[in-house]
């Protein structure tokens, strides 16, 4: 019995000890929101208030960064995407996204975007179908496509 105790307690052990120690890897913890430079020219407040619910968490300098996105490998991982979607397009820094942004529209209605992972923990970014058409048209204006 005693022999079986010590196996469980080292099968506990080593993963805890694991998930103790990636806690001191610093990346995924620099979780910055620059200041806004410049937003693009809304169609409609409806558009903004799309996308902000469905897009600015990554793609926009205005993330809501929660808790668990101090924890890694979680951090690594939202850090990562955060940092990414601000590449792509970025609706804080519309001087320097704008040219990237024209697949917007196409992304929003294929339902690329928000993507599945990010939804799953925020379900008040899940657009209906009529909110996802409302957005992509919205954003097509916005555009001036």
């Amino acid at each position: 019995m005693k022999r079986l105790l010590k196996i469980v307690g080292v099968i506990i052990a080593i993963p805890l000890v694991g998930f103790i120690l990636i806690q001191l890897i610093p990346y995924g913890r620099n979780q910055i929101n620059p200041p806004v430079v410049a937003e693009p020219k809304w169609d409609s407040p409806r558009t903004k208030e799309l996308a902000q619910r469905a897009c600015f968490d990554c793609h926009s300098n205005e993330t809501i960064w929660p808790w668990y996105s101090s924890i890694a490998p979680g951090s690594w991982l939202i850090y990562r995407d955060v940092i990414e979607g601000r590449r792509r397009m970025n609706f804080s820094d519309w001087n320097n996204s704008a040219g990237r942004a024209n697949e917007a529209p196409e992304i929003v209605m294929e339902g690329e975007m928000p993507p599945f992972q990010y939804l799953l923990i925020h379900k008040n970014a899940i657009l209906s179908s009529a909110e996802k058409e409302e957005l992509a048209k919205g954003l097509t204006a916005t555009l001036g496509q």
